[in-house]
């Protein structure tokens, strides 16, 4: 999810659109979100790791 975040951002930034720009935001966003709760020990929906 970090990754995808990640790449939309360099798309977006590079083809100016901005979409994909904020998309990238909200993708990379969730990613560190769901990664500091799986590596605080948080269930995600029932699992321990959200991957």
């Amino acid at each position: 999810m970090i990754i995808l975040g990640v790449v939309l951002l360099v798309i977006g930034f590079l083809t100016k659109i901005a979409i994909l720009w904020t998309l990238g935001i909200i993708a990379l966003v969730v990613g560190v979100i769901l990664a500091l709760l799986g590596a605080a020990g948080r269930e995600i929906g029932g699992r321990r790791h959200y991957y």
